[in-house]
């Protein structure tokens, strides 16, 4: 799953992600595929992109690396030319037509009903949601229950400056919507901090609360309805620690996003899930890399995994291209 950082400051832009690419295999046990890959990109001069969620998509029937569609997003779209949020969007309808999600959920539910019958259950309702199932159904013992269930999504960072040297930076979910977090031309908007990926710990630290705490029965009673959750999500708010993003240097920004990504992987070290959800994926590791996009300069590697072999280290950025 991995866990994808980006911090905005008055300096400038921070991207980081660790290196850990994770599968479930034929018997559907999760796996730690590789703690080489690579989930930060240079898009453009100014601009990067972040990745997580889902590692692998089909192409010709052939599993690929995401990092070979984000290679080809670039070469089939002049990124120069658009602003963060333009190729925020483009990605989104670029990845939309790759991963077709309609199909998977559509798996998903047929899966469901098959599980559910397996267990003596009768299925009351099922309904697909854009993202999501929502189900309800009587168990065994007759007992009415209700589910939720997606499918894995790609998540992607899209952060840089625009060639009139404002910045953004976007969330980018499919299936899903995108989602612009900061932008400098909107007062209360310019800094802060996003991730995707396994974001549990870093919102535990950041926020005071883990987001599956709607989860709880408790909380879906005091909060039965939109508005109850709009006031409770309010409330928890009160929560987040007071970080003065804007007031961060650039080494600040770097920082903290190696303590996230760092306590991430000590976390799931020594941690099998919550007591409610055991059995969670350690699927944050490896190396991390980091890089930092500025106005003056544009995109900089701050760290970058190389391929190296016994005593030799080679930088394929820096190697010649073949004639």
């Amino acid at each position: 799953m991995s866990l994808g950082i980006n911090t905005t400051t008055s300096e400038g832009i921070v991207l980081a992600a660790d290196s850990r690419q994770s599968y479930h295999n034929q018997k559907g046990m999760s796996r730690v595929g590789s703690d080489s890959a690579s989930k930060v990109f240079k898009l453009t001069d100014k601009v990067g992109v972040v990745v997580a969620g889902l590692a692998f998509l089909p192409e010709n029937g052939v599993l690929k690396n995401i990092s070979r569609f984000i290679e080809n997003f670039k070469t089939t779209n002049d990124l120069k030319k658009m602003t963060v949020e333009e190729i925020s969007n483009s990605l989104f309808e670029y990845f939309k037509l790759k991963y077709d999600s309609k199909k998977q959920l559509k798996d998903l539910a047929d899966n469901i009903k098959k599980n559910l019958q397996a267990q003596g259950s009768e299925i009351i309702k099922l309904d697909e949601k854009d993202t999501h199932l929502e189900f309800s159904f009587k168990d065994a013992k007759k007992i009415e229950r209700k589910g939720v269930a997606g499918v894995v999504q790609l998540q992607f960072i899209v952060a840089g400056f625009n060639r009139d040297d404002s910045f953004q930076s976007a969330m980018v979910y499919v299936p899903g919507k995108v989602e612009v977090k900061r932008d400098s031309k909107k007062v209360g908007q310019e800094y802060g901090a996003g991730w995707i990926g396994q974001t549990d710990v870093v919102s535990r630290i950041v926020l005071g609360f883990d987001p599956r705490v709607s989860n709880l029965p408790l909380m879906q009673k005091v909060a039965p309805d939109e508005k109850g959750a709009n006031e409770l999500r309010s409330q928890l708010g009160g929560l987040e620690y007071s970080i003065q993003w804007g007031t961060m240097t650039l080494q600040d920004a770097i920082d903290f996003s190696l303590l996230a990504i760092e306590t991430t992987t000590a976390i799931q070290r020594f941690s099998d899930g919550i007591k409610a959800d055991p059995g969670d994926m350690p699927g944050v590791g490896g190396a991390i890399d980091i890089a930092v996009i500025t106005r003056d300069k544009g995109f900089v590697w701050i760290s970058k995994k190389k391929l190296s072999a016994g005593n030799t280290i080679v930088d394929l950025e820096n190697l010649p291209d073949i004639a």
